[in-house]
């Protein structure tokens, strides 16, 4: 198999497993920050929504599709108690990174060879692009698998 079918399979398996994972934590425990933790499972969907757009999509000339808000909400450095304003919805973040996957899928599947503008990921091409969202995506898990442990005691 090509090595674009490979990190094609990568990238559903990361999604696939976070879609498990929240459906292990009862919906009245994902605003909680666990102690020890700064952000909730609600801003690790978010943040995952949000930083793929703009590693992936925006880094490879894709249209944008999230508000400009999201970027309060979810960008690297934010957290809950900082919100000023009502998040999106759990379940719409969710709504969303199912459809964000399949929009990756449709506008980049042959196309993973081609090449990127400088940026500060350091990616030469689509595919970099991709590997490093498996990776950001994998270390999420890590920690949202975390939360639900504590948030499950």
């Amino acid at each position: 198999m090509n090595g674009s079918s490979y990190v094609f399979r990568l990238l559903n398996k990361r999604y696939n497993k976070l879609f498990d994972l929240i459906k292990k934590c009862p919906e009245n425990k994902r605003n909680v920050v666990p102690e020890g933790f700064k952000n909730s499972i609600h801003w690790q969907l978010g943040h995952i929504l949000y930083s793929t757009e703009n590693h992936v999509l925006r880094l490879s000339e894709q249209k944008k599709v999230l508000p400009e808000s999201y970027q309060t909400f979810f960008a690297y450095g934010t957290k809950p108690l900082d919100w000023k304003e009502e998040p999106p919805t759990c379940d719409l973040l969710i709504e969303q990174l199912k459809e964000q996957l399949d929009y990756i899928h449709e506008a980049l599947n042959g196309k993973l060879d081609t090449d990127v503008k400088k940026n500060f990921l350091e990616a030469n091409t689509i595919e970099d692009l991709l590997i490093y969202n498996v990776s950001h995506v994998s270390e999420h898990l890590g920690v949202i698998f975390s939360m639900i442990k504590v948030l499950n005691k």
